[in-house]
């Protein structure tokens, strides 16, 4: 059953809806634990999760991992319960998803970056869930520009996700240390700019002044504590 749910939320479709009519997988939300504080989950999705996923109404729109708007779009539209997508996306942080396979247009298989089991843990895995659950489809947006020109929030929004800067109290690890890297100005600019590996381009997504300021930021405070 664990497989099912790991086809569910990363494919599309037909796929989440087989496994939420299914109602496999691995406990849900547990009794004992407190109520669902979506405010906070929305916090830790965008300090977590933004960076990986499109999720029009948390104004994220990273294409690392699956469009979570897409996948459970049509779920919601066929009235599945809230509380049936949230046990889904539960499941989903518990488990991660391993290295995936997936088949390209040209007929072969490319492997995407694979999401760690436990990325939250407890109360926050469920809040976090909950959230997803409460918006996921819904539309709306929370543009980038929300954020203004402070290189801190930009980092704290798009970028703490992946990468570790402890000015900045980050811990990702899909993206390097930047503690230990310690980029320069430019670089840094240069990489916010046009991405490189899996990291995506924020060109288009962050305005100059964004870009810029979150550079400085980063370039400014890494491996300082």
């Amino acid at each position: 059953m664990r497989q099912a749910h790991r086809v569910g939320v990363l494919g599309a479709g037909l796929a989440a809806a087989a496994l939420l009519a299914a109602g496999c997988g691995t406990g849900g939300v547990a009794s004992g634990a407190q109520r669902p504080d979506t405010q906070a989950g929305q916090q830790l999705f965008t300090q977590k999760c933004a960076v990986c996923h499109t999720l029009a109404a948390a104004g994220a729109s990273g294409t690392i991992g699956p469009n979570l708007d897409n996948a459970f779009g049509a779920d919601r539209k066929q009235g599945y319960a809230q509380s049936t997508i949230e046990n889904v996306v539960l499941d989903q942080i518990r488990l991660g998803s391993g290295q995936v396979a997936t088949y390209t247009t040209n007929k072969k298989f490319t492997n995407q970056t694979p999401m760690p089991a436990n990325l939250v843990t407890g109360q926050d895995a469920i809040d976090v869930a909950a959230y997803v659950a409460s918006v996921v489809g819904s539309g709306g947006s929370a543009a980038s520009g929300n954020v203004g020109t402070s290189g801190a929030a930009i980092f704290k929004s798009q970028c703490a996700g992946c990468h570790t800067l402890a000015a900045a109290g980050a811990s990702g690890t899909v993206g390097p240390d930047l503690d230990q890297l310690k980029p320069a100005l430019a670089l840094a600019v240069h990489q916010v700019t046009n991405g490189g590996a899996i990291m995506p381009a924020f060109k288009g997504k962050l305005t100059p002044a964004q870009i810029q300021a979150v550079a400085k930021y980063v370039s400014s405070v890494a491996g300082k504590k």
